[in-house]
């Protein structure tokens, strides 16, 4: 874990400001439904959106 902290310090420090903001508040919200155990509602959505990429690139 200590090697994940240490990178997600480093990448915060040289992404943009915006961009780098953005990333603290989806692991806010990641580390918030972790701790309401639901994950598994996350993992449904992404499921839902490589259902809707998928079919959007079959129709191109």
């Amino acid at each position: 874990m200590d090697a994940l902290v240490e990178t997600l310090d480093t990448k915060l420090r040289q992404w943009q400001p915006d961009v780098a903001e953005q990333v603290r508040q989806y692991i806010v919200a990641i580390i918030e439904m972790a701790d309401q155990d639901a994950l598994d509602i996350l993992r449904s959505k992404d499921v839902e959106q490589e259902a809707l990429d998928f079919s959007d690139e079959s129709v191109n």
